[in-house]
């Protein structure tokens, strides 16, 4: 994953390693006003002593004695230390150096911050600012995701009970279209009130279907109604029973789910997406 931030007018590449966000600090170096290095703020001691810090709290395998040698020269005039030499050294992790296309010395975002700071106070306060817009943006495409995966995934389960129970090998295509039609209006129905078709004549003007402008509430009941209306199928239920036990289950699940916290933090992240085409 390669993201962008711009602070002040800066792009600024962010990058997952191990699972973890790294945002470039060769990026943000353009920011600093004058010609400076990576190096010059790693030849400072309380930057060193900070690293090392964030190393022994993240990193089980630090080099405590390599550490302890390096900041016993820190700050020194003579004193020079290269990204490359103190990651080789001390087998830290806070700081990683990255080949291709996204090339450069990538931090930690802790350690970035602090950079940032050595930047300017304020160049730190708008590069945290970003960061934080960016996660948000982020967990508002994981909302969404979640919200149409969940439809999708007890789809097969409900489509191949269908198969088994309700379609002879004699139809043809079309009819067989037509049935699973017929089936997912059953949990429209039970779930919205309306079958596809009448959404969409009251809906004209939107792209999509009934499921892309529903909420997680309702995408979470909706999966649950798949798997059990793929049960009463099974079951040789016939589809005016299995609609008339599936809406009353919609209504007690609506009723529990709206009121459910964690459902409303979901729905919170989610934000308004745009339907899926």
């Amino acid at each position: 994953m390669n993201n962008k931030l711009i602070v002040h007018g800066t792009e600024i590449a962010v990058t997952t390693i191990d699972d973890k966000d790294y945002i470039s600090l060769t990026d943000m170096l353009k920011a600093k006003d004058g010609d400076f290095f990576i190096s010059d703020w790693l030849r400072n001691r309380n930057t060193v002593e900070f690293l090392g810090i964030w190393e022994q709290i993240h990193n089980p395998d630090f080099n405590y004695g390599e550490f302890a040698a390096i900041r016993s020269q820190a700050g020194l005039n003579s004193y020079k230390l290269s990204v490359k030499e103190w990651v080789e050294k001390t087998r830290a992790i806070g700081l990683r150096a990255k080949a291709g296309r996204y090339g450069g010395t990538y931090a930690y975002k802790d350690i970035a911050f602090e950079f940032g700071m050595w930047i300017s106070p304020e160049f730190k306060i708008y590069l945290i600012k970003e960061f934080e817009r960016l996660k948000a943006e982020e967990m508002k495409q994981l909302g969404w995701d979640i919200k149409r995966n969940l439809a999708k995934i007890n789809y097969r389960i409900h489509t191949d009970a269908i198969k088994e129970n309700l379609i002879p090998p004699e139809l043809s295509a079309k009819q067989v279209s037509m049935v699973y039609a017929s089936e997912a209006d059953v949990l429209n129905m039970a779930l919205f009130g309306m079958t596809a078709k009448q959404w969409r004549d009251s809906h004209p003007d939107l792209k999509g279907n009934i499921r892309d402008y529903a909420n997680v509430s309702q995408l979470v009941c909706l999966s649950n109604l798949e798997n059990l209306n793929a049960v009463f199928i099974n079951e040789g239920m016939s589809q005016a029973e299995r609609l008339a036990k599936l809406n009353a289950i919609a209504i007690s699940q609506m009723e529990i789910l709206t009121q459910d916290h964690r459902i409303e933090a979901l729905e919170a992240h989610s934000g308004e997406l745009p339907p899926v085409e």
